[in-house]
């Protein structure tokens, strides 16, 4: 085989998988690329908190004898991946951003997400970084130090996924794995500049990650292109009996269906509550969009401001009912800041969650009425640009308001149900970036990623690789 002389460790997942498949670059090659740009460039990013360049390697070889045995090479072959570590990656302590976690033992076997997408051929390099145990917007983590934006050193990732985050904006792999809870893909798509997607609750399979909120918790993916998202979106789908919130639904592919433009869908711009309560750039970069798509309609999402209260209620309860043994006996060992809220919300009075779980149900309710009316939704994933790191508050229409509580103003109400989001990034005047969500109905991921692909192919949205000094 002659090689090409692309620079495979830049390249997307979709040119890899091609360039694999079609002979003109082995699998061995483009890891040992990507392992070679990880040692070079993550010390300035601090993405990666495990590297697992053996198995890498080893797994690369057994896509190329596959190959040359003739057999089938696989969706993803050869395209190099990361998970945030609080996926189960065999051999590793699954830490979920902790100090605690590494004192388990290695996880005995890969998350399903992560074996899903080993099956399609993809080749796993490491574990992310991510704040403690999810519970954080900023990508700042006392244990491991902060993942840095690869646009803006000095700037937050976003979190909790902000290592999956800073590795796709560094170049580091093409393609990672997140979890959001109240916006965890979402703002680390924003706040890097790079595509990720939330799917409905219940899409993806969660078996094999460390939880955070079981009634909120979502996995997906992220990347530097919309093809990309639905290479990795199509092979993860599928039930799966060992997450009890697993749909049954059989998979739905994405990507037949991703460049069939928007025909008749009914697009809208989310008003009221998710056009106030930021800076004026955030919502700047939802008109642009908006424009493009000849968006003209603007709806209400009700109660949005109830339904992010009530994230944040349903949110405390449950994240401390998971943590109490350790609350009550290793309290010094948690980042104060995710400790302090943890312990707060141990003491949230029952009635005030059980009411806003009755809210969650009249909700849901009230948001499907509305999308009996339209197809997509558009808002704003985060109320600034990524703020500096170490920053505690920030003013936004004129309030000092505390960071970390407040940059998933308008991601809460909308995984507080469920439902899909594509996130995607636009660059208004090369500044750092901004983050427009796409929001469907239930079920209507492949709604979201066609939008996406649109705003993609006419340039409003793309996904650049820092350029690191």
């Amino acid at each position: 085989m002659v090689e090409q002389s692309t620079d495979w460790s830049r390249a997307d997942a979709a040119s890899i998988a091609a360039g694999v498949a079609e002979g003109r670059v082995r699998a061995r090659s483009v890891i040992e690329a990507t392992l070679a740009r990880i040692g070079r460039v993550d010390p300035a990013v601090n993405a990666f908190t495990d590297v697992t360049a053996a198995r890498a390697l080893a797994a690369a070889d057994a896509v190329d004898a596959r190959r040359a045995a003739g057999a089938a090479s696989g969706p993803l072959a050869g395209v190099p991946f990361a998970v945030k570590n609080l996926i189960d990656c065999a051999g590793l302590p699954t830490r979920a951003g902790s100090t605690i976690n590494r004192e388990r033992a290695p996880a005995a076997r890969d998350g399903a997400l992560v074996r899903r997408l080993e099956a399609a051929g993809a080749v796993l390099v490491g574990a992310l970084n991510m704040g403690e145990y999810a519970y954080d917007f900023t990508g700042e983590n006392v244990h491991d130090g902060d993942s840095r934006n690869p646009h803006g050193a000095g700037h937050m990732t976003g979190g909790s996924s902000g290592g999956s985050g800073a590795a796709i904006a560094a170049g580091l792999v093409p393609l990672t794995l997140g979890s959001d809870t109240n916006g965890s893909i979402r703002v680390p798509s924003a706040f890097c500049g790079c595509f990720g997607l939330k799917p409905t609750y219940g899409r993806l399979t969660r078996a094999g990650s460390f939880p955070f909120v079981n009634s909120l918790d979502h996995l997906g993916p992220m990347a530097r292109s919309v093809t990309d998202l639905a290479l990795a979106y199509d092979a993860m789908q599928g039930p799966d009996p060992d997450d009890a919130a697993a749909t049954a639904r059989a998979a739905e592919p994405v990507l037949p269906g991703l460049d069939s433009g928007l025909g008749d869908l009914r697009i809208a711009v989310a008003g009221g509550y998710f056009a106030r309560g930021g800076d004026p750039e955030a919502f700047a970069a939802v008109q642009v969009a908006a424009r493009a798509l000849a968006a003209t309609r603007v709806v209400e999402i009700p109660e949005a401001a109830r339904a992010r209260a009530a994230a944040y209620l349903i949110t405390a309860a449950e994240g401390a009912a998971l943590h109490l043994d350790r609350l009550r006996t290793r309290p010094e060992d948690f980042d104060p800041a995710v400790r302090d809220r943890l312990i707060a919300g141990a003491m949230l009075p029952a009635p005030f969650v059980e009411r806003a779980q009755r809210f969650r149900r009249w909700y849901r309710g009230a948001v499907a009425d509305l999308f009996a009316d339209v197809d997509v939704i558009l808002a704003p994933s985060t109320p600034c640009r990524a703020p500096p790191r170490g920053q505690t508050h920030f003013t936004l229409d004129g309030v000092s308001l505390p960071v970390r509580a407040n940059i998933g103003v308008f991601t809460q109400p909308i995984s507080f149900i469920g439902l899909p989001v594509a996130a995607v990034p636009v660059w208004l005047d090369g500044g750092l970036p901004l983050g427009v969500q796409i929001i469907a109905a239930p079920w209507r991921e492949d709604v979201a990623l066609r939008v996406a692909r649109v705003l993609e192919r006419l340039g409003i949205v793309r996904a650049p690789i820092a350029e690191l000094t």
